[in-house]
């Protein structure tokens, strides 16, 4: 499947048991409330799929599973953070295999790789594989930048097509835009500044409380896309500060509380992560609890849902 870089695609979690194994009944239903919504890819396996603390072998299930699930309807792309090059392409070589229809590609893992082997290990990835990629710029979290000179490397890579744009520097955007164009879909991946971003021209929204409120996520996107900016802004404003949840290092926990309460999720994480639990827990809660409470209505049209956008 070849994709279409726009729209909002779900980083979803990943549900257990309380074996502690994968949950594809609550899966199941988190993948279709978003698909109901309107998201237009899913990415799995990512920060927010505890990716640290899944097996190969549980990526891979996952991933095929959710092929099957979705029968074509949107992309499903495969996170790859591994440590070396060469684990890197046999992820990507079994993403294929399992039908994956693109990759999201972080630089090197637990190894602050220097300019250089950064774009070495995209470049030996990009050439190991035909499936398109989106490269996951987050200096933030994980302290390597793929600035504009890199990307300037990578635009000789047919297949290196999008950028998750969480450098969490909003003149990002333009500076992309201006010196590339159209050649990388630019998708924001930081849910307190998405609307920013899509205002000043990011394509698509790699979002993580999309998780929990589907359809709020997809309104604020194809109204910015439709020019209907004051009413997106209306849904932003009230859904800022649930989306600040999305920046915390506990932002697994943090979601799934918010996915229970919304009613498509379940609360269960992988160890060395724990519920949360007291006072924060009673703090969360609340933020969560007062959206609920004010919950917007959403604009829709006769079909009952929002149109999609032209891009």
């Amino acid at each position: 499947m070849s994709i279409q870089w726009s729209g909002v695609f779900p980083a979803v979690t990943t549900k257990f048991t309380e074996e502690d194994q994968l949950d594809f009944n609550a899966f199941d239903k988190n993948i279709e409330a978003q698909l109901e919504a309107g998201a237009e890819g899913l990415i799995l396996g990512g920060s927010l799929g505890e990716a640290s603390v899944l097996t190969n072998e549980e990526k891979f299930e996952l991933l095929a599973h959710t092929v099957k699930l979705v029968a074509g309807k949107v992309p499903v792309l495969l996170n790859i953070a591994e440590s070396t090059t060469k684990g890197a392409i046999e992820t990507a070589q079994k993403a294929k295999e399992l039908g994956a229809s693109g990759l999201m590609l972080l630089p090197p893992m637990r190894y602050f790789a220097d300019k250089e082997e950064t774009l070495a290990f995209f470049k030996a990835i990009a050439e190991s594989t035909t499936l398109p990629i989106m490269i996951y710029n987050n200096p933030v979290d994980y302290k390597i930048e793929v600035t504009l000179d890199m990307f300037e490397e990578l635009a000789k890579y047919q297949n290196i097509q999008a950028v998750k744009e969480s450098t969490r520097d909003i003149t990002n955007v333009t500076r992309m835009i201006n010196r590339f164009g159209d050649r990388f879909k630019i998708f924001t991946g930081v849910d307190p500044l998405a609307m920013e971003s899509l205002v000043m021209g990011a394509d698509g929204w790699v979002a993580g409380l999309v998780d929990a409120f589907p359809k709020e996520t997809v309104a604020i996107y194809r109204l910015v896309k439709q020019n209907r900016i004051a009413e997106a802004l209306t849904i932003y404003r009230w859904f800022l500060p649930v989306l600040e949840l999305d920046i915390h290092p506990k932002l697994v926990q943090y979601i799934k509380l918010a996915e229970v309460a919304t009613g498509i999720g379940t609360e269960r994480v992988r160890a060395p992560r724990l519920n949360i639990k007291g006072e924060e827990r009673e703090r969360v809660l609340k933020i969560i609890n007062d959206a609920l409470a004010a919950r917007p209505e959403l604009p829709v049209n006769s079909w009952g849902v929002l149109e999609r956008a032209a891009v």
